[in-house]
């Protein structure tokens, strides 16, 4: 099964672009498709390459990037000599994968890239943490590329259809519903949410259409999660395993919030931040943090000591979130499905909608007023800035409703106090597109378009 990645035409853009004069640096979570991606790439657009995994460096490698690495001719002649692989001056490109685990190379992309013989790609989680960056100097002649799990588009690409994310963008730009073909986007969320975009995942449900086998590959990932977090968290190992336990239980809360009283009482932000910080830094979360004025700086007013942490992936929330046995014997996977599930879904359904809104492209914000003031208590479960700006009504308020039964108390406050500053509210319910009190409805499967 070929995995077809939107990031891939980002990567060609970037190659027609810079022209040898800048290096590019993919990140993400692990086990998202960086490396295949990336491998594929080189192979196809390339007359030749290396593929350099600094998570499998064996000893006779690493003592040509010790040695030789400030020696450019050395340097080249030795690598090539290494991989068996011939280097063409501007027509081969060399990738080192997982860089993190070698921060000495990921400094010389300065000097390669001046250079100018050859084409370099970085990939790599954790890039940002101190480990990483201690004693180096973070080269500026890289070009960043965020990578994401699968998004719902590349989801049904695996599925084999490539139209229906097409029509979602064509009603939404028209705003009409989607009428008979409702159900098959709802239906195609669903899988979505229960099998996720983590590739493996993917392509193992594609293979089998076994929820089980599935299952058990997201179950995987989460125990190298957990590992990763052993290995690389350090001194703050406790912390962060503390808060990535903690997610489906926050979650599972009306207003989501992550509440730092789950760790321990007497509990200061102050002392957690760098836990929070690791675990988004390796994009094993999407952090939503609230914006205390819904005005287009919701950086500048963010409140980072309030915040809510989403997983990167719903479909790894479903299997962190229920044990094995409770999966199995409840046949939960098909009851999802088919919505027949007497549970609580809107923990897994806000998440996905975050999942779908950050792999578009918008940074998460939220709104939280606790004010002593009834008409000033208000919680919006998303702020979201329009991607054209004007003067006026740049942020759109968002809610995410699980169930077709549902209010909108919040969203008629927040218009009342802040009418000047935002543009029509979107509700993500679970039925069609419609307008109906200026208030745009969306089905929560066109979160994928927004």
């Amino acid at each position: 099964m070929i995995m077809k990645r939107k990031i891939y035409q980002e990567m060609l853009d970037w190659k027609n672009s810079s022209n040898g004069k800048m290096a590019l640096l993919i990140e993400g979570a692990r086990r998202i498709g960086k490396s295949y991606i990336v491998e594929k790439f080189a192979h196809n657009e390339y007359k030749s390459a290396i593929i350099v995994d600094f998570n499998d460096m064996q000893t006779d490698l690493r003592g040509i990037f010790d040695e030789y690495l400030s020696q450019r001719d050395e340097f080249f002649m030795r690598l090539s000599l290494y991989f068996g692989v011939k280097l063409y001056e501007r027509e081969s490109i060399i990738v080192f994968d997982e860089v993190q685990q070698y921060p000495k190379a990921r400094a010389a992309i300065k000097y390669l890239v001046k250079d100018g013989r050859y084409d370099y790609i970085e990939t790599g989680s954790l890039i940002s943490i101190k480990k990483n960056v201690k004693d180096i100097v973070i080269p500026s002649e890289e070009e960043h590329l965020e990578m994401y799990p699968m998004d719902f588009e590349e989801f049904l690409w695996a599925l084999g259809d490539e139209m229906y994310v097409d029509f979602m963008r064509d009603c939404y730009k028209k705003q009409k519903p989607l009428g008979g073909f409702l159900r098959r986007g709802m239906d195609y969320l669903r899988l979505y949410m229960v099998v996720g975009g983590m590739p493996q995942a993917v392509k193992q449900y594609v293979d089998t259409k076994d929820f089980e086998q599935t299952d058990r590959i997201k179950r995987n990932i989460l125990r190298l999660y957990r590992e990763d977090i052993a290995k690389y968290a350090f001194e703050a190992e406790t912390k962060v395993t503390r808060i990535f336990d903690e997610i489906p239980s926050q979650l599972q809360k009306h207003e989501k919030k992550f509440r730092l009283s789950a760790l321990g009482s007497n509990i200061k932000m102050r002392d957690y931040a760098d836990a929070f910080f690791w675990l988004d830094d390796a994009k094993i979360v999407n952090t939503c943090y609230n914006s205390t004025e819904p005005n287009i700086g919701l950086r500048l007013n963010t409140d980072r000591t309030t915040l809510k942490c989403y997983l990167c992936d719903t479909g790894l929330l479903i299997s962190m979130a229920f044990d094995k046995e409770t999966i199995e014997r409840e046949q939960l996977y098909k009851k999802l499905i088919l919505d027949k599930l007497e549970f609580n879904q809107g923990m897994l359904v806000e998440n996905l909608v975050a999942q779908m809104l950050r792999a578009n492209g918008h940074n998460l914000f939220f709104f939280s007023s606790s004010d002593k003031v009834a008409e000033n208590r208000m919680e919006i479960d998303f702020l979201l800035a329009k991607k054209s700006l004007t003067s006026r009504h740049n942020i759109i308020p968002v809610e995410v409703k699980s169930s077709s039964r549902y209010t909108h108390i919040s969203i008629d406050k927040f218009r009342r106090k802040y009418s000047e500053y935002i543009d029509m509210p979107i509700v993500f319910h679970p039925g069609d597109l419609k307008i109906e009190d200026k208030i745009l409805y969306l089905p929560l499967c066109m979160a994928a378009v927004v």
